[in-house]
């Protein structure tokens, strides 16, 4: 990662909702999608966001991308804010700012040859004459490990890890200084998933770009990431760099998604950290902490508080009362879960 101390991305307490109905012919209610959720991106820098399906990642990545306004909040680009921005500007932005989605299949037009699919963000943002935007073509099948005999080929005539590869290609046509990748590599096999993430690891390295890294499991995350957030219905829980995290979960959230993945050290977390039921409909949030219902380790205030995400070491925060001395009746329950006895 590079230092600097200027992001290149600054995600200032952005919210979002949306209306909808719980019924035909009932009036609409609001869902909060996402809830608050600040965080900066340097350059060089893999900012790793993870939490369930449906907590607001891939919305919040929308709102980053500038393909939905926020409700509320700010995206600051280099310190200007992307609603102060005229349209030529915001073209200017979505340019270097691509995303790699989690289907190549759907992301990629069927009717689109290898070539052509690449080349396109270049035409559209007219970067070089036909015979400089093949040779683009050519430099970028290279760097993302594909044979330029594929150029004629169709996506449909690719696998799985090759179409993806042709995404990550078309994503960097444009140089970018920041990737959004939502979920690159939930829909490939386990042995492609290890090639992808290499590579992209390759390409930071050798391109320099920065990363706003989408997964629902730490795997991939704790791989490739420099700093991680972990969400929850809309929320940050737990936020810090990705080696003080892994090191010393302190979220019961963060500590369940690691007891549900194949890890060595899973069977740390096991017993305290496996969650009880579904997580609820975002249409009716929980009091207090939104975790308190599936939480094995919730008491009184949690129920009725909101926790505010504070600083429990150096750059290290977490949303939970366990962690605040100023809570009665924490300090029991703190030592159990940072201790994780049984």
């Amino acid at each position: 990662m590079t230092n600097s101390t200027e992001p290149v991305l600054d995600v200032q307490g952005i919210v979002k909702t949306f209306r909808t109905k719980r019924r035909l012919r009932q009036r609409p209610v609001s869902i909060r999608a996402v809830d608050g959720v600040s965080f900066a991106l340097h350059p060089g820098e893999t900012v790793g966001l993870v939490g369930e399906s449906g907590c607001g990642k891939s919305t919040l990545a929308q709102v980053v991308l500038g393909a939905i306004p926020p409700t509320s909040g700010h995206v600051l680009w280099k310190g200007t804010d992307l609603s102060a921005f005229s349209r030529a500007q915001l073209r200017k932005y979505r340019a270097t700012v691509q995303a790699v989605f989690q289907d190549p299949t759907s992301s990629l037009n069927p009717r689109m040859r290898v070539s052509t699919l690449i080349a396109e963000p270049l035409r559209i943002h007219r970067r070089g004459d036909r015979r400089e935007v093949g040779r683009r073509v050519d430099e970028l099948l290279d760097a993302v490990g594909l044979d330029r005999g594929v150029r004629t080929s169709y996506p449909h005539e690719l696998s799985g890890g090759m179409r993806q590869r042709v995404a990550i290609a078309r994503a960097l046509s444009l140089r970018p200084d920041v990737l959004v990748l939502d979920e690159p590599v939930s829909s490939l096999d386990v042995s492609v998933r290890a090639q992808i993430m290499n590579l992209l690891k390759g390409l930071q390295s050798q391109f320099g770009f920065s990363c706003l890294l989408i997964a629902h499991d730490l795997a991939s995350i704790r791989y490739m990431a420099d700093r991680v957030l972990v969400m929850y219905l809309g929320q940050i829980v737990e936020a810090g760099p990705a080696a003080k995290v892994f090191d010393n979960m302190l979220h019961p959230y963060t500590r369940a998604l690691v007891g549900a993945t194949l890890s060595i050290d899973s069977s740390r977390y096991s017993a305290r950290a496996r969650l009880s039921g579904e997580i609820p409909s975002p249409l009716d949030p929980p009091s207090g902490c939104h975790l308190h219902p599936r939480c094995p380790v919730a008491f009184g205030p949690c129920a009725v508080v909101v926790p505010a995400l504070r600083a429990v070491e150096s750059a290290h925060e977490v949303s939970c009362h366990l962690h605040d001395p100023t809570v009665v009746g924490a300090t029991e329950q703190r030592v159990e879960i940072v201790t994780g006895t049984d």
